[in-house]
């Protein structure tokens, strides 16, 4: 590790590292714009520029150059200062000092160094150039004049998203970033170029023009579009979520979000159910709380115990652990979570999880993907198998083929060959250190799937000291907290229908195939008017996650909380206090009265729960499921971009999907 001072203060840093990681470990601050922690280095700004020793007696630029012991580094010099004023002078001389009406004003990279390290005024008259905007689709809006050739957008796309779409045409003062089909970029990360920008010319267009960062409320929560738990701020004005930016989690999402995360907020105030619904005569008609309830109460007295749950893939635990509550109290045991109808073992929770770690996985060096698509089922899953492959780790794959970004070998599709594997592919996972199975939801909806991949787990050895290679790809943000907190019947959806409930509450289960429970009296129980709602019974309007507070469980079991960025419109209400005010009129009120009461008593039940920021500890144990499958898997996700009601809710959600996945063209204002 090489030892080097930087301003005279003496640091060790590792091997590998830049004299600008350097200066960062002793405390000082490197102004720059091409860099990115996260990025191949481009050295393009020239904005960190450095003296060191030895070496040319001039500054040079600390991004591209190695630390190496002995060096002695000046950030403070007169030549040092001077230089970085000559290159912010370049970089301004065809920029346009349109701050005041720019997206980016106050959030600027160039703005705040143009303060901190630039000139007080310039000396350059010439005419500036302008540069035609080009077209990125529904998500990106540019002002091409004010690009500076960073690269960090193309970099991004060809590193991290693999979309190579984005560019640079000519050279010198002429250079331009575009996209070179002049089309709407198809990657499912796109959204993250704007946030790279450190001008103003990749923004969001969603949000373009609509706020400005000082008039913002920010409050942490988890996105629930997938099961990766991505860390985000939900920024909110008035009582409205206007944007939806990444936080930094390095072992979760890195900084990086879904284009779903960002953009299907706009969802959250379309549809909206904001006031109790019953039907009468076949109709749905407007009615208060006491009303609504009592019907409902009413009809679950007379069920008896003959009552029903089902949950949907956006909910919390707390509104799992209530509903749970008040179905024991009136003595039911009829609660469920998978949707789709697939009955996986409730027990052996380890079997069900994404074992390797959404970090771990860039560790293994074979891996084999077995009907999925982790490309839209879990987009930063499929960015870190994306730097496994970069590393060195091969890929196969059984199932439909897809363009994952990345080299794959595929097998076939017939799901039987999980359990004849060809031989060169056998021996290479015989000869792998650390070998991995991703086993997709799709593939445990064909039975025998899940049996297969255990005993494949078992006979190359994927489960070994300090390594667990077995994983599930969950596509849902409820499903490892109620499998935690036991939201599940043995024999699944099949038992539930087997059983035919009386009363079955629809928890913002809108995917759910409701003909076996054809007479059961539904109540609805979410925040938008999908397809759960219009065929309630009662509809009790609820709180979206972006409305209460929350604790999500994200596919590799890590335990993690979401906080109220705003309250729910007109008379919604969150989940657990519906179900609270419900068990008044039936007699037998629940043990909370409070969310915090609620989440006491939810920690008390399942421990686990809170370890809060941590992967819920599961020991690996093998249940017992069948083997011998064959057939095809069916994607579970067959349009990324509208997959449950909020995101079918949004406008931009829509039109990604019509001109990206569909190929239909969409007009612009001035078209």
């Amino acid at each position: 590790m090489p030892k080097l001072t930087v301003d005279g203060i003496e640091v060790e840093v590792p091997n590998g590292s830049t004299v600008l990681q350097a200066c960062e470990a002793a405390g000082k601050e490197i102004p720059r714009f091409c860099y990115h922690e996260r990025l191949a280095i481009a050295g393009n700004c020239r904005m960190c520029l450095v003296e060191a020793k030895p070496g040319p007696p001039k500054p040079q630029a600390s991004c591209a150059l190695p630390a190496a012991d002995g060096q002695e580094i000046r950030t403070d010099t007169l030549t040092v200062k001077k230089a970085r004023e000559g290159v912010m002078e370049f970089l301004l001389i065809n920029h346009p000092l349109d701050c005041p009406i720019c997206d980016q004003g106050g959030q600027c990279d160039l703005q705040d160094l143009a303060v901190g390290y630039g000139r007080g005024m310039s000396r350059f008259e010439e005419n500036k150039r302008a540069v035609n905007e080009k077209y990125m689709g529904p998500l990106i809006a540019t002002a091409m004049t004010r690009c500076i050739q960073c690269t960090r957008c193309v970099r991004f796309a060809e590193e991290v998203a693999g979309v190579e779409e984005l560019g640079t045409v000519f050279r010198g003062e002429n250079m331009q970033i575009t996209a070179y089909l002049d089309a709407a970029l198809t990657s499912e990360l796109s959204g993250n170029v704007a946030d790279l920008c450190p001008v103003g010319a990749l923004n969001h267009k969603p949000y373009h023009f609509e706020s400005r960062p000082w008039e913002l409320r920010r409050a942490p929560a988890i996105d629930v579009f997938d099961a990766v738990g991505t860390n985000i701020h939900l920024s909110s004005r008035a009582r409205q979520i206007v944007r939806a930016i990444p936080r930094i989690n390095d072992d979760v999402n890195e900084e990086w979000a879904a284009d779903k995360t960002r953009y299907a907020i706009d969802g959250l105030y379309r549809n909206r159910l904001d006031r109790p619904w019953v039907r009468r005569e076949g109709k749905l008609q407007p009615v208060d709380w006491a009303e609504a309830l009592a019907v409902v109460a009413e009809r679950m007295r007379a069920a008896n115990a003959s009552v029903a749950a089902v949950a949907g893939a956006l909910l919390d635990a707390e509104t799992m652990a209530a509903a749970k509550s008040l179905l024991r109290s009136v003595g039911s045991d009829l609660y469920e979570h998978r949707q789709a109808g697939h009955a996986t073992p409730t027990d052996g929770l380890a079997a069900l999880r994404f074992n390797s770690g959404i970090a771990g996985i860039e560790e293994a060096d074979a891996i084999l993907l077995v009907g999925t698509n982790p490309r839209w089922e879990a987009p930063l899953v499929n960015t870190r198998l994306r730097k496994a492959v970069k590393t060195g780790s091969t890929v196969f794959a059984i199932g439909e083929r897809v363009d994952l970004t990345y080299p794959v070998t595929w097998l076939g599709e017939d799901l039987s060959l999980l359990g004849r594997l060809p031989a060169e592919v056998a021996e290479r996972f015989r000869g792998a250190s650390k070998p991995a199975v991703i086993l997709g939801e799709g593939a445990t909806l064909v039975e025998g799937t899940l049996g297969d991949a255990l005993d494949f787990a078992n006979t190359f050895n994927l489960v070994r000291e300090g390594w667990n290679g077995f994983n599930v790809l969950s596509t849902t943000a409820s499903a490892q907290g109620a499998l935690m907190l036991g939201f599940a019947v043995p024999g699944g959806l099949a038992e539930l229908a087997a059983r035919r409930p009386e009363v079955l509450f629809l928890l913002g289960a809108d995917e759910l195939e409701l003909q076996p429970f054809a007479g059961a009296f539904t109540v609805y129980v979410g925040h938008h008017g999908d397809r759960g709602a219009r065929v309630a019974d009662v509809i009790l309007p609820s709180a979206s996650y972006a409305e209460k507070p929350g604790t999500y469980v994200n596919l590799e079991g890590r335990v993690q909380i979401s906080e109220r960025a705003v309250f729910p419109p007109g008379d919604a209400r969150e989940d657990w206090s519906i179900f609270r005010a419900l068990s008044d009129l039936l007699g037998t009120p629940l043990p909370f009265d409070t969310h915090d009461q609620l989440r006491a008593r939810m920690y008390a039940e399942v421990p686990a729960l809170a370890r809060i920021n941590a992967v819920a500890p599961a020991p690996w144990s093998v249940p017992v499921a069948p083997t011998g499958a064959s057939g095809r898997a069916t994607l579970p996700v067959q349009d990324f971009y509208l997959t449950d009601p909020i995101s079918r809710a949004s406008p931009t959600m829509r039109r990604c999907s019509a001109e990206i996945l569909h190929g239909q063209t969409m007009a612009e204002a001035a078209e």
